[in-house]
């Protein structure tokens, strides 16, 4: 195989165009092998020292976005980053291409895309986050006397990481690995309202019906996600399951960004009972909290 590497002029950083890949074979044995018999010269390829302005601007760009959980406008971004307001609708669109970067339809404004979020899903191991929310998750269970689960984000779906029995000694199933539904579950919806993006990807899609109770609609959805973000809890009455009813909380990382959620699960007249649901939310909410606390949450941020 002959590759050849041309110089380009005026570029900045390391300058070279694409390789010209002649005819050949790929290896003496027949395997293909792509980067047999090739040589580069030192004249060939001419590499700039110093950072590349446009790769920089773009990380800029990826960290501004990442910090508005609602969406930036070009406008606004430029603005924070002392960019012309072109060079930064430029950049967007090239980030928009790639899937690090969405646009919402309805606002117009950019958030974290699909393929950023693939990325981040290696930030906190999920044993990580099981072994940090073991014990408090078996005092919840105690405490509450119904079964707790623990989910994080995987696609778009809750993978359950740890689940804990019902304290009642009767017959129960292991649910650790299974996947649930984002939009029909309490665990789901904490996701849905605390990860840029995700409810604008999942409700602009067709949502199964578990239930004559599951929430499908976009602007039902919409408008229950943001009920979510302004309680600082979920919760779903028979919307997944006939006669279960759950309650999840937010768990965050020491960036304070939402790597997971805790909840209870239990038989909807228990967990919906006027005497019982507002000491269930205030212990899921407190668990929440002090697995987090845990996970460094609430440590000061040095700067540096």
């Amino acid at each position: 195989m002959r590759l050849s590497v041309v110089p380009l002029s005026g570029a900045r950083g390391a300058r070279y165009a694409m390789p010209k890949v002649g005819s050949g074979r790929y290896g003496d044995n027949g395997a293909r092998s792509t980067m047999s018999n090739v040589s580069l010269s030192r004249s060939t390829v001419e590499f700039v020292p110093g950072p590349i302005q446009s790769i920089e601007r773009a990380a800029a760009i990826l960290r501004v976005v990442a910090e508005a959980p609602f969406g930036v406008g070009v406008g606004e971004l430029a603005g924070a980053l002392g960019l012309p307001k072109a060079t930064a609708h430029g950049l967007l669109r090239t980030l928009q291409r790639v899937g690090y970067i969405e646009q919402d339809d309805a606002t117009g404004k950019y958030l974290i895309g699909a393929a950023a979020l693939g990325l981040a899903d290696a930030r906190l191991d999920t044993n990580v986050l099981r072994s940090y929310a073991m014990n408090w998750a078996d005092t919840l269970a105690a405490r509450s006397g119904e079964s707790v689960r623990i989910g994080a984000l995987r696609g778009e779906g809750v993978s359950i990481v740890h689940h804990v029995f019902r304290p009642d000694g009767s017959e129960q199933t292991l649910r650790v690995g299974i996947e649930l539904p984002l939009h029909a579950t309490a665990l789901g919806k904490v996701l849905l309202a605390y990860t840029p993006g995700l409810t604008e990807r999942v409700a602009s899609a067709p949502l199964p019906a578990y239930t004559r109770r599951t929430v499908t609609a976009p602007r039902a959805v919409h408008a229950e996600i943001a009920r979510v973000r302004a309680q600082g809890h979920a919760e779903d009455v028979a919307e997944f399951a006939f006669e279960r009813a759950s309650v999840a909380a937010p768990l965050r990382d020491a960036g304070g960004r939402v790597v997971g959620a805790l909840g209870v699960v239990g038989a909807v007249d228990r967990v919906t009972d006027p005497g019982v649901r507002p000491k269930l939310v205030e212990l899921v909410r407190a668990t929440a909290s002090a697995v987090s606390r845990d996970l460094g949450a609430d440590r000061p941020r040095v700067r540096r």
